[in-house]
C-alpha cells in the first residue's frame, strides 16, 4: 500500500474514531469520580496545585485520605489534573470540556496502536485492522469518554511499547520517546509504570539481549527521575479498608482470574479462540503451513501478551478494589490480539475474516453505544443539580449521602458529603438533604445527625439508580433508566 493510501486510511479511521469519541460528549452529567477529577483540576486555576478543598467544599471520597498538609492532593499523580486545568483555562469549564482532553487521548491511542503494529509487524493491513477495531470497541470508548485518567494510561502505554520497538530497531530518538512516554505514564497513574517496565525488560531479555544495555540505561533514568514522586506518594494516609493486605493476598488469584475473564467477556470473546484454530487449520490445508511458523511470530505476539499479563497482575496486586477500569491499559493490546486473529483468518480465506468481523460486531454493544451518543440521557445527579439550581441559592447548604461531587461541580452551594470525612455539624442545619439509594456507609452518618421530620419530601422525575453512569461494561447504561419499580430521586427541603 502506497504511503498516500496509508495516510488516507489512517485519516478515515481517525475521523470515525473522533466522531465516536466526541459525539454527545457533554450530554451526561459527570458522575462522582469524574466530578472529583474536575473539581480538583479547578483548584489549579486558583492555587497552582491540585487540592482536595477549595475553601468551600471538600473533594474526598475516602474520609480525607486523598490529601495531606494544606489539602495537597496525593491520591493520584497530577498530570491529568494539569491537562484538564489547561483545557479549562483555554476553553472554559463545562461538562464537554471536562471530558474533551481524555477523549482526545483516546483518539491518540487509536493512532498509536496503528504505528505500534506497523513498526512491530511491518504489516499495514494488520495495523489498520487493529486501529479500526479499537476505534469501534465499546469498552475502550466508554473508558475514553470519562473525565478520568484511563485514556491517558492507555495512550502512554501504547506509546511506550511503540518507542520500545523503535529502540530495538535502533531508530533515532527512540530512547528519548521511551523515556518521556514512561515518565508521562507514571504521572498519569503511577501503578502502570511497573507493568510496562516488566514487559519491555523481559521481552528484551528473551528476544533482544544485544539491546538490553541501552534499554536499561533509558528505563533506569526514567526510574530515577520518578523515584522522588513515588516516595512522596507512598507517604499518603491510606484508609483502613485498604490496609487489609493479608485478606487481599488471599484473593489475589480470584482478582487475576476475574480480570482475565472480563477482558475475554467484554473485549476479546471466547468464540475468537475457535476462530483462531479454524484459521490456522484452513491455512494449513491451503499452504501446508501454520501461521506460527512465520519468522519472528513469537517475538511479535509475546509483546502484547506480556503487557496484558503484567497489567492484570499489577492491578490485582496494587488495586485493593476490583474494577474493569484498573486494567484499562490492557484493552488496546487485547484488541491487537483480535486483529492478529482476524488477519490470520484473512490469510486463510477472506470469508473467514469477514465472518469473524461480522460475529464480533453482532456480539458487541456497538448498537447500544450508537444509541447513547445520539440520544439524551437523564440520571439522578443531573436531576438533583438542576432542581437545586432552580429552587436553591449559592448560600444554601446541602447534605448529600452520595453523588456530592456532582452537586459541588454543578452548583455553587456548600455541600456536606457523606464520604468526605469532614465535620458533619453544618449538615444539621442544611436546607437540602439528599439520601441516595446507593449506600457506602454515609446514609447512617447523615440520618443520625439530621431530623427528616423537619423536612418536606420532594420527589423528582429522575431515576434513583446507583450512579449517574459508569464506565464499567457491567454497570454502564446506554439509555435513561425507565425500568418499572425503580424509585425516583427524593430531595428533602427544610420546612420554613
Amino acid at each position: 500500500m502506497a504511503d498516500r493510501e496509508q495516510k488516507i486510511l489512517l485519516l478515515a479511521i481517525g475521523c470515525c474514531s473522533a466522531y465516536l469519541l466526541l459525539a454527545n460528549l457533554g450530554n451526561q452529567y459527570l458522575w462522582q469520580d469524574e466530578a472529583q477529577t474536575a473539581l480538583v483540576s479547578k483548584t489549579i486555576l486558583t492555587d497552582g496545585v491540585p487540592r482536595g478543598y477549595d475553601g468551600k467544599n471538600y473533594f474526598s471520597n475516602e474520609q480525607g485520605a486523598e490529601y495531606g498538609e494544606n489539602f495537597i492532593w496525593r491520591w493520584h499523580t497530577w498530570l491529568p489534573f494539569y491537562v484538564l486545568a489547561g483545557f479549562y483555562k483555554a476553553l472554559g469549564v463545562s461538562t464537554f470540556v471536562s471530558r474533551l482532553p481524555f477523549a482526545l487521548f483516546g483518539l491518540g491511542t487509536v493512532a498509536a496502536i496503528y504505528y505500534l503494529v506497523k513498526a512491530h509487524w511491518a504489516n499495514v493491513r494488520l495495523a489498520a485492522t487493529a486501529a479500526g477495531l479499537l476505534a469501534v470497541t465499546v469498552p475502550f470508548l466508554l473508558l475514553c469518554r470519562q473525565c478520568r485518567y484511563y485514556s491517558m494510561t492507555m495512550f502512554f502505554s501504547v506509546l511506550a511499547l511503540y518507542a520500545y520497538v523503535l529502540l530495538m530497531q535502533k531508530k533515532k530518538y527512540s530512547g528519548v520517546i521511551l523515556f518521556f512516554s514512561m515518565t508521562f505514564l507514571f504521572h498519569s497513574q503511577h501503578i502502570y509504570f511497573a507493568p510496562i517496565l516488566a514487559t519491555i525488560w523481559l521481552h528484551s531479555l528473551i528476544f533482544h539481549r544485544e539491546r538490553l544495555k541501552i534499554l536499561l540505561a533509558v528505563t533506569v533514568a526514567a526510574i530515577i527521575i520518578n523515584v522522588p514522586w513515588l516516595i512522596w506518594l507512598s507517604g499518603m494516609n491510606i484508609p483502613h479498608p485498604f490496609l487489609k493486605l493479608e485478606a487481599h493476598r488471599a484473593m489475589l488469584g480470584f482478582y487475576i482470574e476475574t480480570y482475565f475473564r472480563d477482558l475475554i467477556k467484554y473485549v476479546f470473546g471466547f468464540w475468537l479462540l475457535g476462530a483462531a484454530v479454524i484459521a490456522a487449520v484452513a491455512r494449513f490445508i491451503r499452504t501446508r503451513r501454520f501461521p506460527v511458523q512465520t519468522q519472528g511470530f513469537m517475538e511479535k505476539i509475546s509483546l502484547p501478551i506480556l503487557f496484558i499479563i503484567f497489567t492484570v497482575v499489577a492491578a490485582s496486586i496494587l488495586g485493593q478494589l476490583m474494577f474493569f477500569r484498573y486494567i484499562a491499559p490492557a484493552v488496546p493490546l487485547t484488541v491487537l490480539l483480535i486483529a492478529v486473529i482476524i488477519d490470520a483468518a484473512f490469510e486463510a480465506h477472506w470469508l473467514l475474516a469477514a465472518a469473524a468481523i461480522f460475529i464480533l460486531g453482532a456480539t458487541s454493544q456497538f448498537k447500544d453505544y450508537l444509541y447513547e451518543i445520539t440520544h439524551d440521557y437523564d440520571g439522578p445527579e443531573e436531576g438533583i443539580a438542576k432542581y437545586l439550581n432552580e429552587h436553591g441559592s449559592p448560600d444554601d447548604i446541602a447534605a448529600v449521602s452520595y453523588g456530592d461531587m456532582s452537586v459541588k461541580y454543578y452548583t455553587k452551594m456548600r455541600v456536606v458529603g457523606g464520604l468526605t470525612g469532614e465535620d458533619i455539624e453544618p449538615a444539621k442545619n442544611a436546607r437540602w438533604v439528599i439520601i441516595r439509594k446507593v449506600d457506602l456507609g454515609a446514609k447512617g452518618v447523615l440520618l443520625e445527625n439530621i431530623d427528616l421530620n423537619k423536612y418536606q419530601r420532594i420527589e423528582i422525575d429522575y431515576p434513583d439508580i446507583e450512579w449517574e453512569n459508569r464506565e464499567d461494561p457491567e454497570n454502564h447504561r446506554f439509555r435513561t433508566c425507565t425500568e418499572p419499580g425503580v424509585e425516583k430521586v427524593v430531595i428533602y427541603e427544610r420546612n420554613k
